[in-house]
């Protein structure tokens, strides 16, 4: 059957089924209904990330596909390259627009180039879609295509079709068949134990309430207060806040198992909240944001208590995303996390492999140095 390739600036024109059909790995930032819901709800407006999906069909069959955007900025990629952008512009070229593929606004590994395996010829399929994304920005001369945050199974093709890795660094709580909060803590220094023990009783001695709400059992009070704190944040640190009301609205709704959210009162009074969404095995802390300082509530609500949620559900880990080296003494253990980068041009192309050998090397001394600072008694290998 012939095998046909098109480009989609409207996911809504793509049916849902045959979506998530695709073998996504049950993370939840690839389902239909959250990238949908970016667009649907005004997420992307104004914040320079035009969809133009890569879609792969035989007949009415949807083979693969590759979350792409056209960008005409680096805002919320955390894979940084203004370095890059600066560099090339100085010297006359034009960066911007470039191809990304990512979750907008999200650091989180996952699969990047989607195929459906029930339909087989999935390495083929692959290959296909890089080779066709790399031959489209070739056409349209734009700079570079990045495939950022992409999982294990994505890095081969990449490699082989010509794209340069690069490696960030994330941190990631891992279980280890831990009893409970305690069994997690006895793993530790003294030194370290001692010090998650006390920020916890700080908030005990505030009289602080903590509330885990998942899916449907979150209000409209509860998102209003929630996205208050968002919108503060964002305010203060990166700008206008890029996810709205109604798409948080939308996922209790559409994703329920997929979502929670975490709010903290003091009295009658909400102070703080945290926002997490969920697959069958990891917990992936997103935003935060709170109306006043009380010591301690951040590490609370954004690490302790999500660790203990996943104790409590035999979840595996909790993806606390980029940067934060203070969440090693909590626990959380660095992770490589790779994307790929396609250059046009090929004395920039060269310049950026020359940056990437001597940037790796780097990454490699700061995990090591990183992994000499773990809390635990015992060293645990590190995973990459």
């Amino acid at each position: 059957m012939e095998i046909t390739i098109r480009q989609t600036s409207n996911l809504a024109q793509v049916d849902k089924t045959e979506w998530d059909q695709l073998d996504i790995t049950g993370n939840p930032f690839l389902k239909y209904d959250f990238l949908n819901g970016l667009e649907r709800y005004k997420c992307l407006e104004g914040h320079g990330w035009e969809p133009g999906h890569l879609l792969v069909t035989a007949g009415d069959k949807l083979l693969g596909a590759m979350p792409l955007y056209i960008r005409d900025n680096s805002h919320g990629e955390f894979v940084f390259d203004w370095a890059w952008a600066d560099a090339f512009e100085r010297a006359g070229g034009r960066y911007y627009p470039k191809l990304v593929s990512a979750i907008p606004f999200t650091p989180v590994c996952g699969p990047r180039i989607l195929i459906n395996r029930s339909l087989g010829k999935g390495r083929d399929i692959k290959a296909l879609i890089i080779k066709t994304v790399t031959e489209l920005a070739e056409r349209a001369r734009v700079s570079s295509f990045h495939c950022l945050f992409a999982e294990d199974n994505d890095q081969q093709v990449m490699a082989d079709n010509g794209l340069l890795l690069r490696k960030t660094c994330q941190f990631h709580w891992h279980n280890r068949d831990y009893r409970d909060f305690d069994d997690f803590l006895q793993g530790m220094t003294s030194k370290r134990r001692k010090q998650i023990k006390r920020e916890r009783n700080t908030i005990r001695k505030e009289d602080i309430e903590i509330l885990r709400l998942r899916g449907a059992d979150i209000s409209e009070e509860h998102w209003a207060v929630f996205y208050g704190y968002y919108c503060n944040t964002f305010l203060r640190r990166w700008g206008s806040p890029r996810m709205t009301l109604d798409f948080f609205h939308h996922l209790s709704m559409a994703m329920p198992e997929n979502t929670l959210l975490i709010l903290a009162k003091q009295g009658k009074d909400y102070v703080a909240g945290a926002f997490a969404m969920l697959s069958d095995t990891t917990l992936y802390g997103r935003h935060w944001g709170c109306d006043r300082y009380l010591a301690n509530l951040h590490f609370e609500l954004c690490y302790y208590q999500t660790i203990d949620y996943c104790l409590e559900n035999r979840l595996k880990s909790v993806d606390a995303g980029v940067q934060g080296e203070h969440k090693l003494y909590r626990g959380f253990e660095p992770f490589l996390a790779m994307s790929g980068h396609w250059i046009r041009h090929a004395g920039f192309r060269n310049a950026i492999d020359n940056f990437l050998e001597q940037e790796s090397a780097q990454m490699n001394a700061y995990i090591r140095t990183l992994e000499a600072h773990l809390p635990f008694k015992h060293k645990p290998k590190i995973r990459n």
